[in-house]
């Protein structure tokens, strides 16, 4: 009989045979149920990252499974070479849902950001008339919208753009909740902005919240200015803060919106950028495309999954489960706790490092004690479960974080 790996085994395969870029958590999972994950060594931990925001269903969502499973069965890719019976409806599902023209559909987060840039600039050119090859898109410091060159241009953060250049020039940089710094930009240059490009929160930034009326007041500037209003909803979309989309909270319906993660529940990578037809029909056919962006399997996945979020409820359910978790968890005596912010489901601890001790070694000490979250920073941890949880688990979940803190 072979013998059974362990946890460590796993970990060195992946040290011998794979590339070094990510400082992943000394936990090897093998199953995923709703809000709890499994080691290999049999032990349960309540999954407080949801893979980034994709989970937000829970993991292997019994709907979302029979949707992917039904249909792998029957057929997986065509291209976009051809058409399908899965493409059409899913488009008209997700338009609806969102309350869009149009929806391009593309596969990563990050595809979803290039897509949108360049929509942006085709509509900047094209409709705004700015001449050819001037078009400036704004972007915020501290961003976090993915891995490509292009976008790493955007990045303020050394270990995203660090010896990757040359770079992507087009790209104003401002200060993040910091309108006047918008206001001059558009005020000087408007005549040549096609764009402004943020998250409403700052994920990877650490659950960065601006101030009330950032949003709007960015929104307003850029359509007095003729220019695009872009949320990358990538993390922050799909239920995850409380509402459908976060950039809701302030009644702003962007020009274009980029959605991932939960767009297929965890199953699939699923992308999409939503836009109406008077910036979606500025590309023709051949000018942008993706081999898998669209296929039957992720049509179906992706319908499944917007599904879920609104027959259970879980925006609602984040909402709510979201207020009681930062009451709670402010509640917190220790040295190492500074303060919570979020919304919804999305939050944050911002500890106080010393002794030697970082939020890198609390995690470490919540996974000890069943619960699986992860660093931003060395000072900041953020804590996002699956948005079906209710609230016993949540509370008990809390006791965890609590005395983890208190036990420093």
């Amino acid at each position: 009989m072979d013998k059974k790996l362990t946890s460590a085994d796993y970990m060195a395969m992946e040290e011998r045979y794979g590339a070094h870029n990510y400082h992943s958590l000394p936990v090897v999972l093998e199953r995923g149920e709703g809000i709890y994950l499994y080691g290999v060594d049999g032990k349960r931990y309540f999954d407080f990252l949801s893979a980034y925001s994709a989970v937000n269903q829970g993991h292997c969502h019994p709907k979302i499974v029979k949707a992917l499973t039904e249909q792998a069965q029957k057929l997986c890719l065509t291209s976009r070479a051809f058409y399908n019976d899965c493409l059409g409806p899913y488009e008209k599902f997700a338009t609806e849902f969102f309350g869009y023209d149009k929806l391009l559909p593309m596969n990563s987060g990050a595809e979803a950001v290039e897509t949108a840039l360049k929509l942006a600039r085709r509509w900047g050119y094209k409709v705004k008339g700015i001449p050819e090859n001037e078009a400036l898109i704004i972007v915020m410091e501290g961003n976090f919208h993915g891995r490509t060159i292009t976008i790493v241009t955007l990045s303020n953060d050394p270990e995203s753009y660090s010896q990757y250049g040359p770079f992507t020039p087009g790209f104003v940089r401002v200060p993040y909740d910091d309108t006047e710094a918008v206001r001059k930009v558009l005020e000087e240059k408007g005549d040549k902005v096609a764009a402004l490009l943020m998250e409403p929160i700052q994920g990877e930034a650490g659950v960065y919240v601006p101030h009330d009326g950032f949003i709007k007041e960015c929104y307003d500037l850029c359509h007095k200015h003729n220019c695009l209003f872009i949320a990358d909803e990538v993390q922050t979309g799909i239920g995850r803060t409380g509402r459908l989309m976060a950039c809701d909270y302030e009644g702003v319906h962007p020009d274009i919106v980029t959605i991932g993660k939960a767009l297929s529940g965890g199953v699939l990578p699923i992308s999409a950028v939503l836009a109406n037809d008077e910036i979606m029909l500025t590309i023709k056919p051949g000018e942008h495309g993706s081999t898998f962006g669209g296929y039957p399997l992720a049509a179906k996945v992706a319908v499944a999954a917007l599904s879920v979020i609104r027959d259970e409820h879980l925006t609602e359910n984040a909402y709510k489960m979201g207020l009681i978790f930062r009451e709670e968890i402010s509640k917190i005596k220790s040295p190492f706790f500074k303060f919570v912010r979020g919304k919804g489901l999305l939050n944050a601890v911002v500890t106080e490092p010393q002794n030697g001790i970082e939020a890198w070694d609390i995690c470490l000490k919540l996974r000890d004690a069943g619960l699986l979250a992860k660093p931003t920073h060395r000072h900041i941890i953020r804590f996002a479960p699956p948005l079906t949880i209710n609230e016993k688990e949540l509370r008990e979940a809390i006791g965890i974080i609590k005395n983890v803190f208190e036990s420093l």
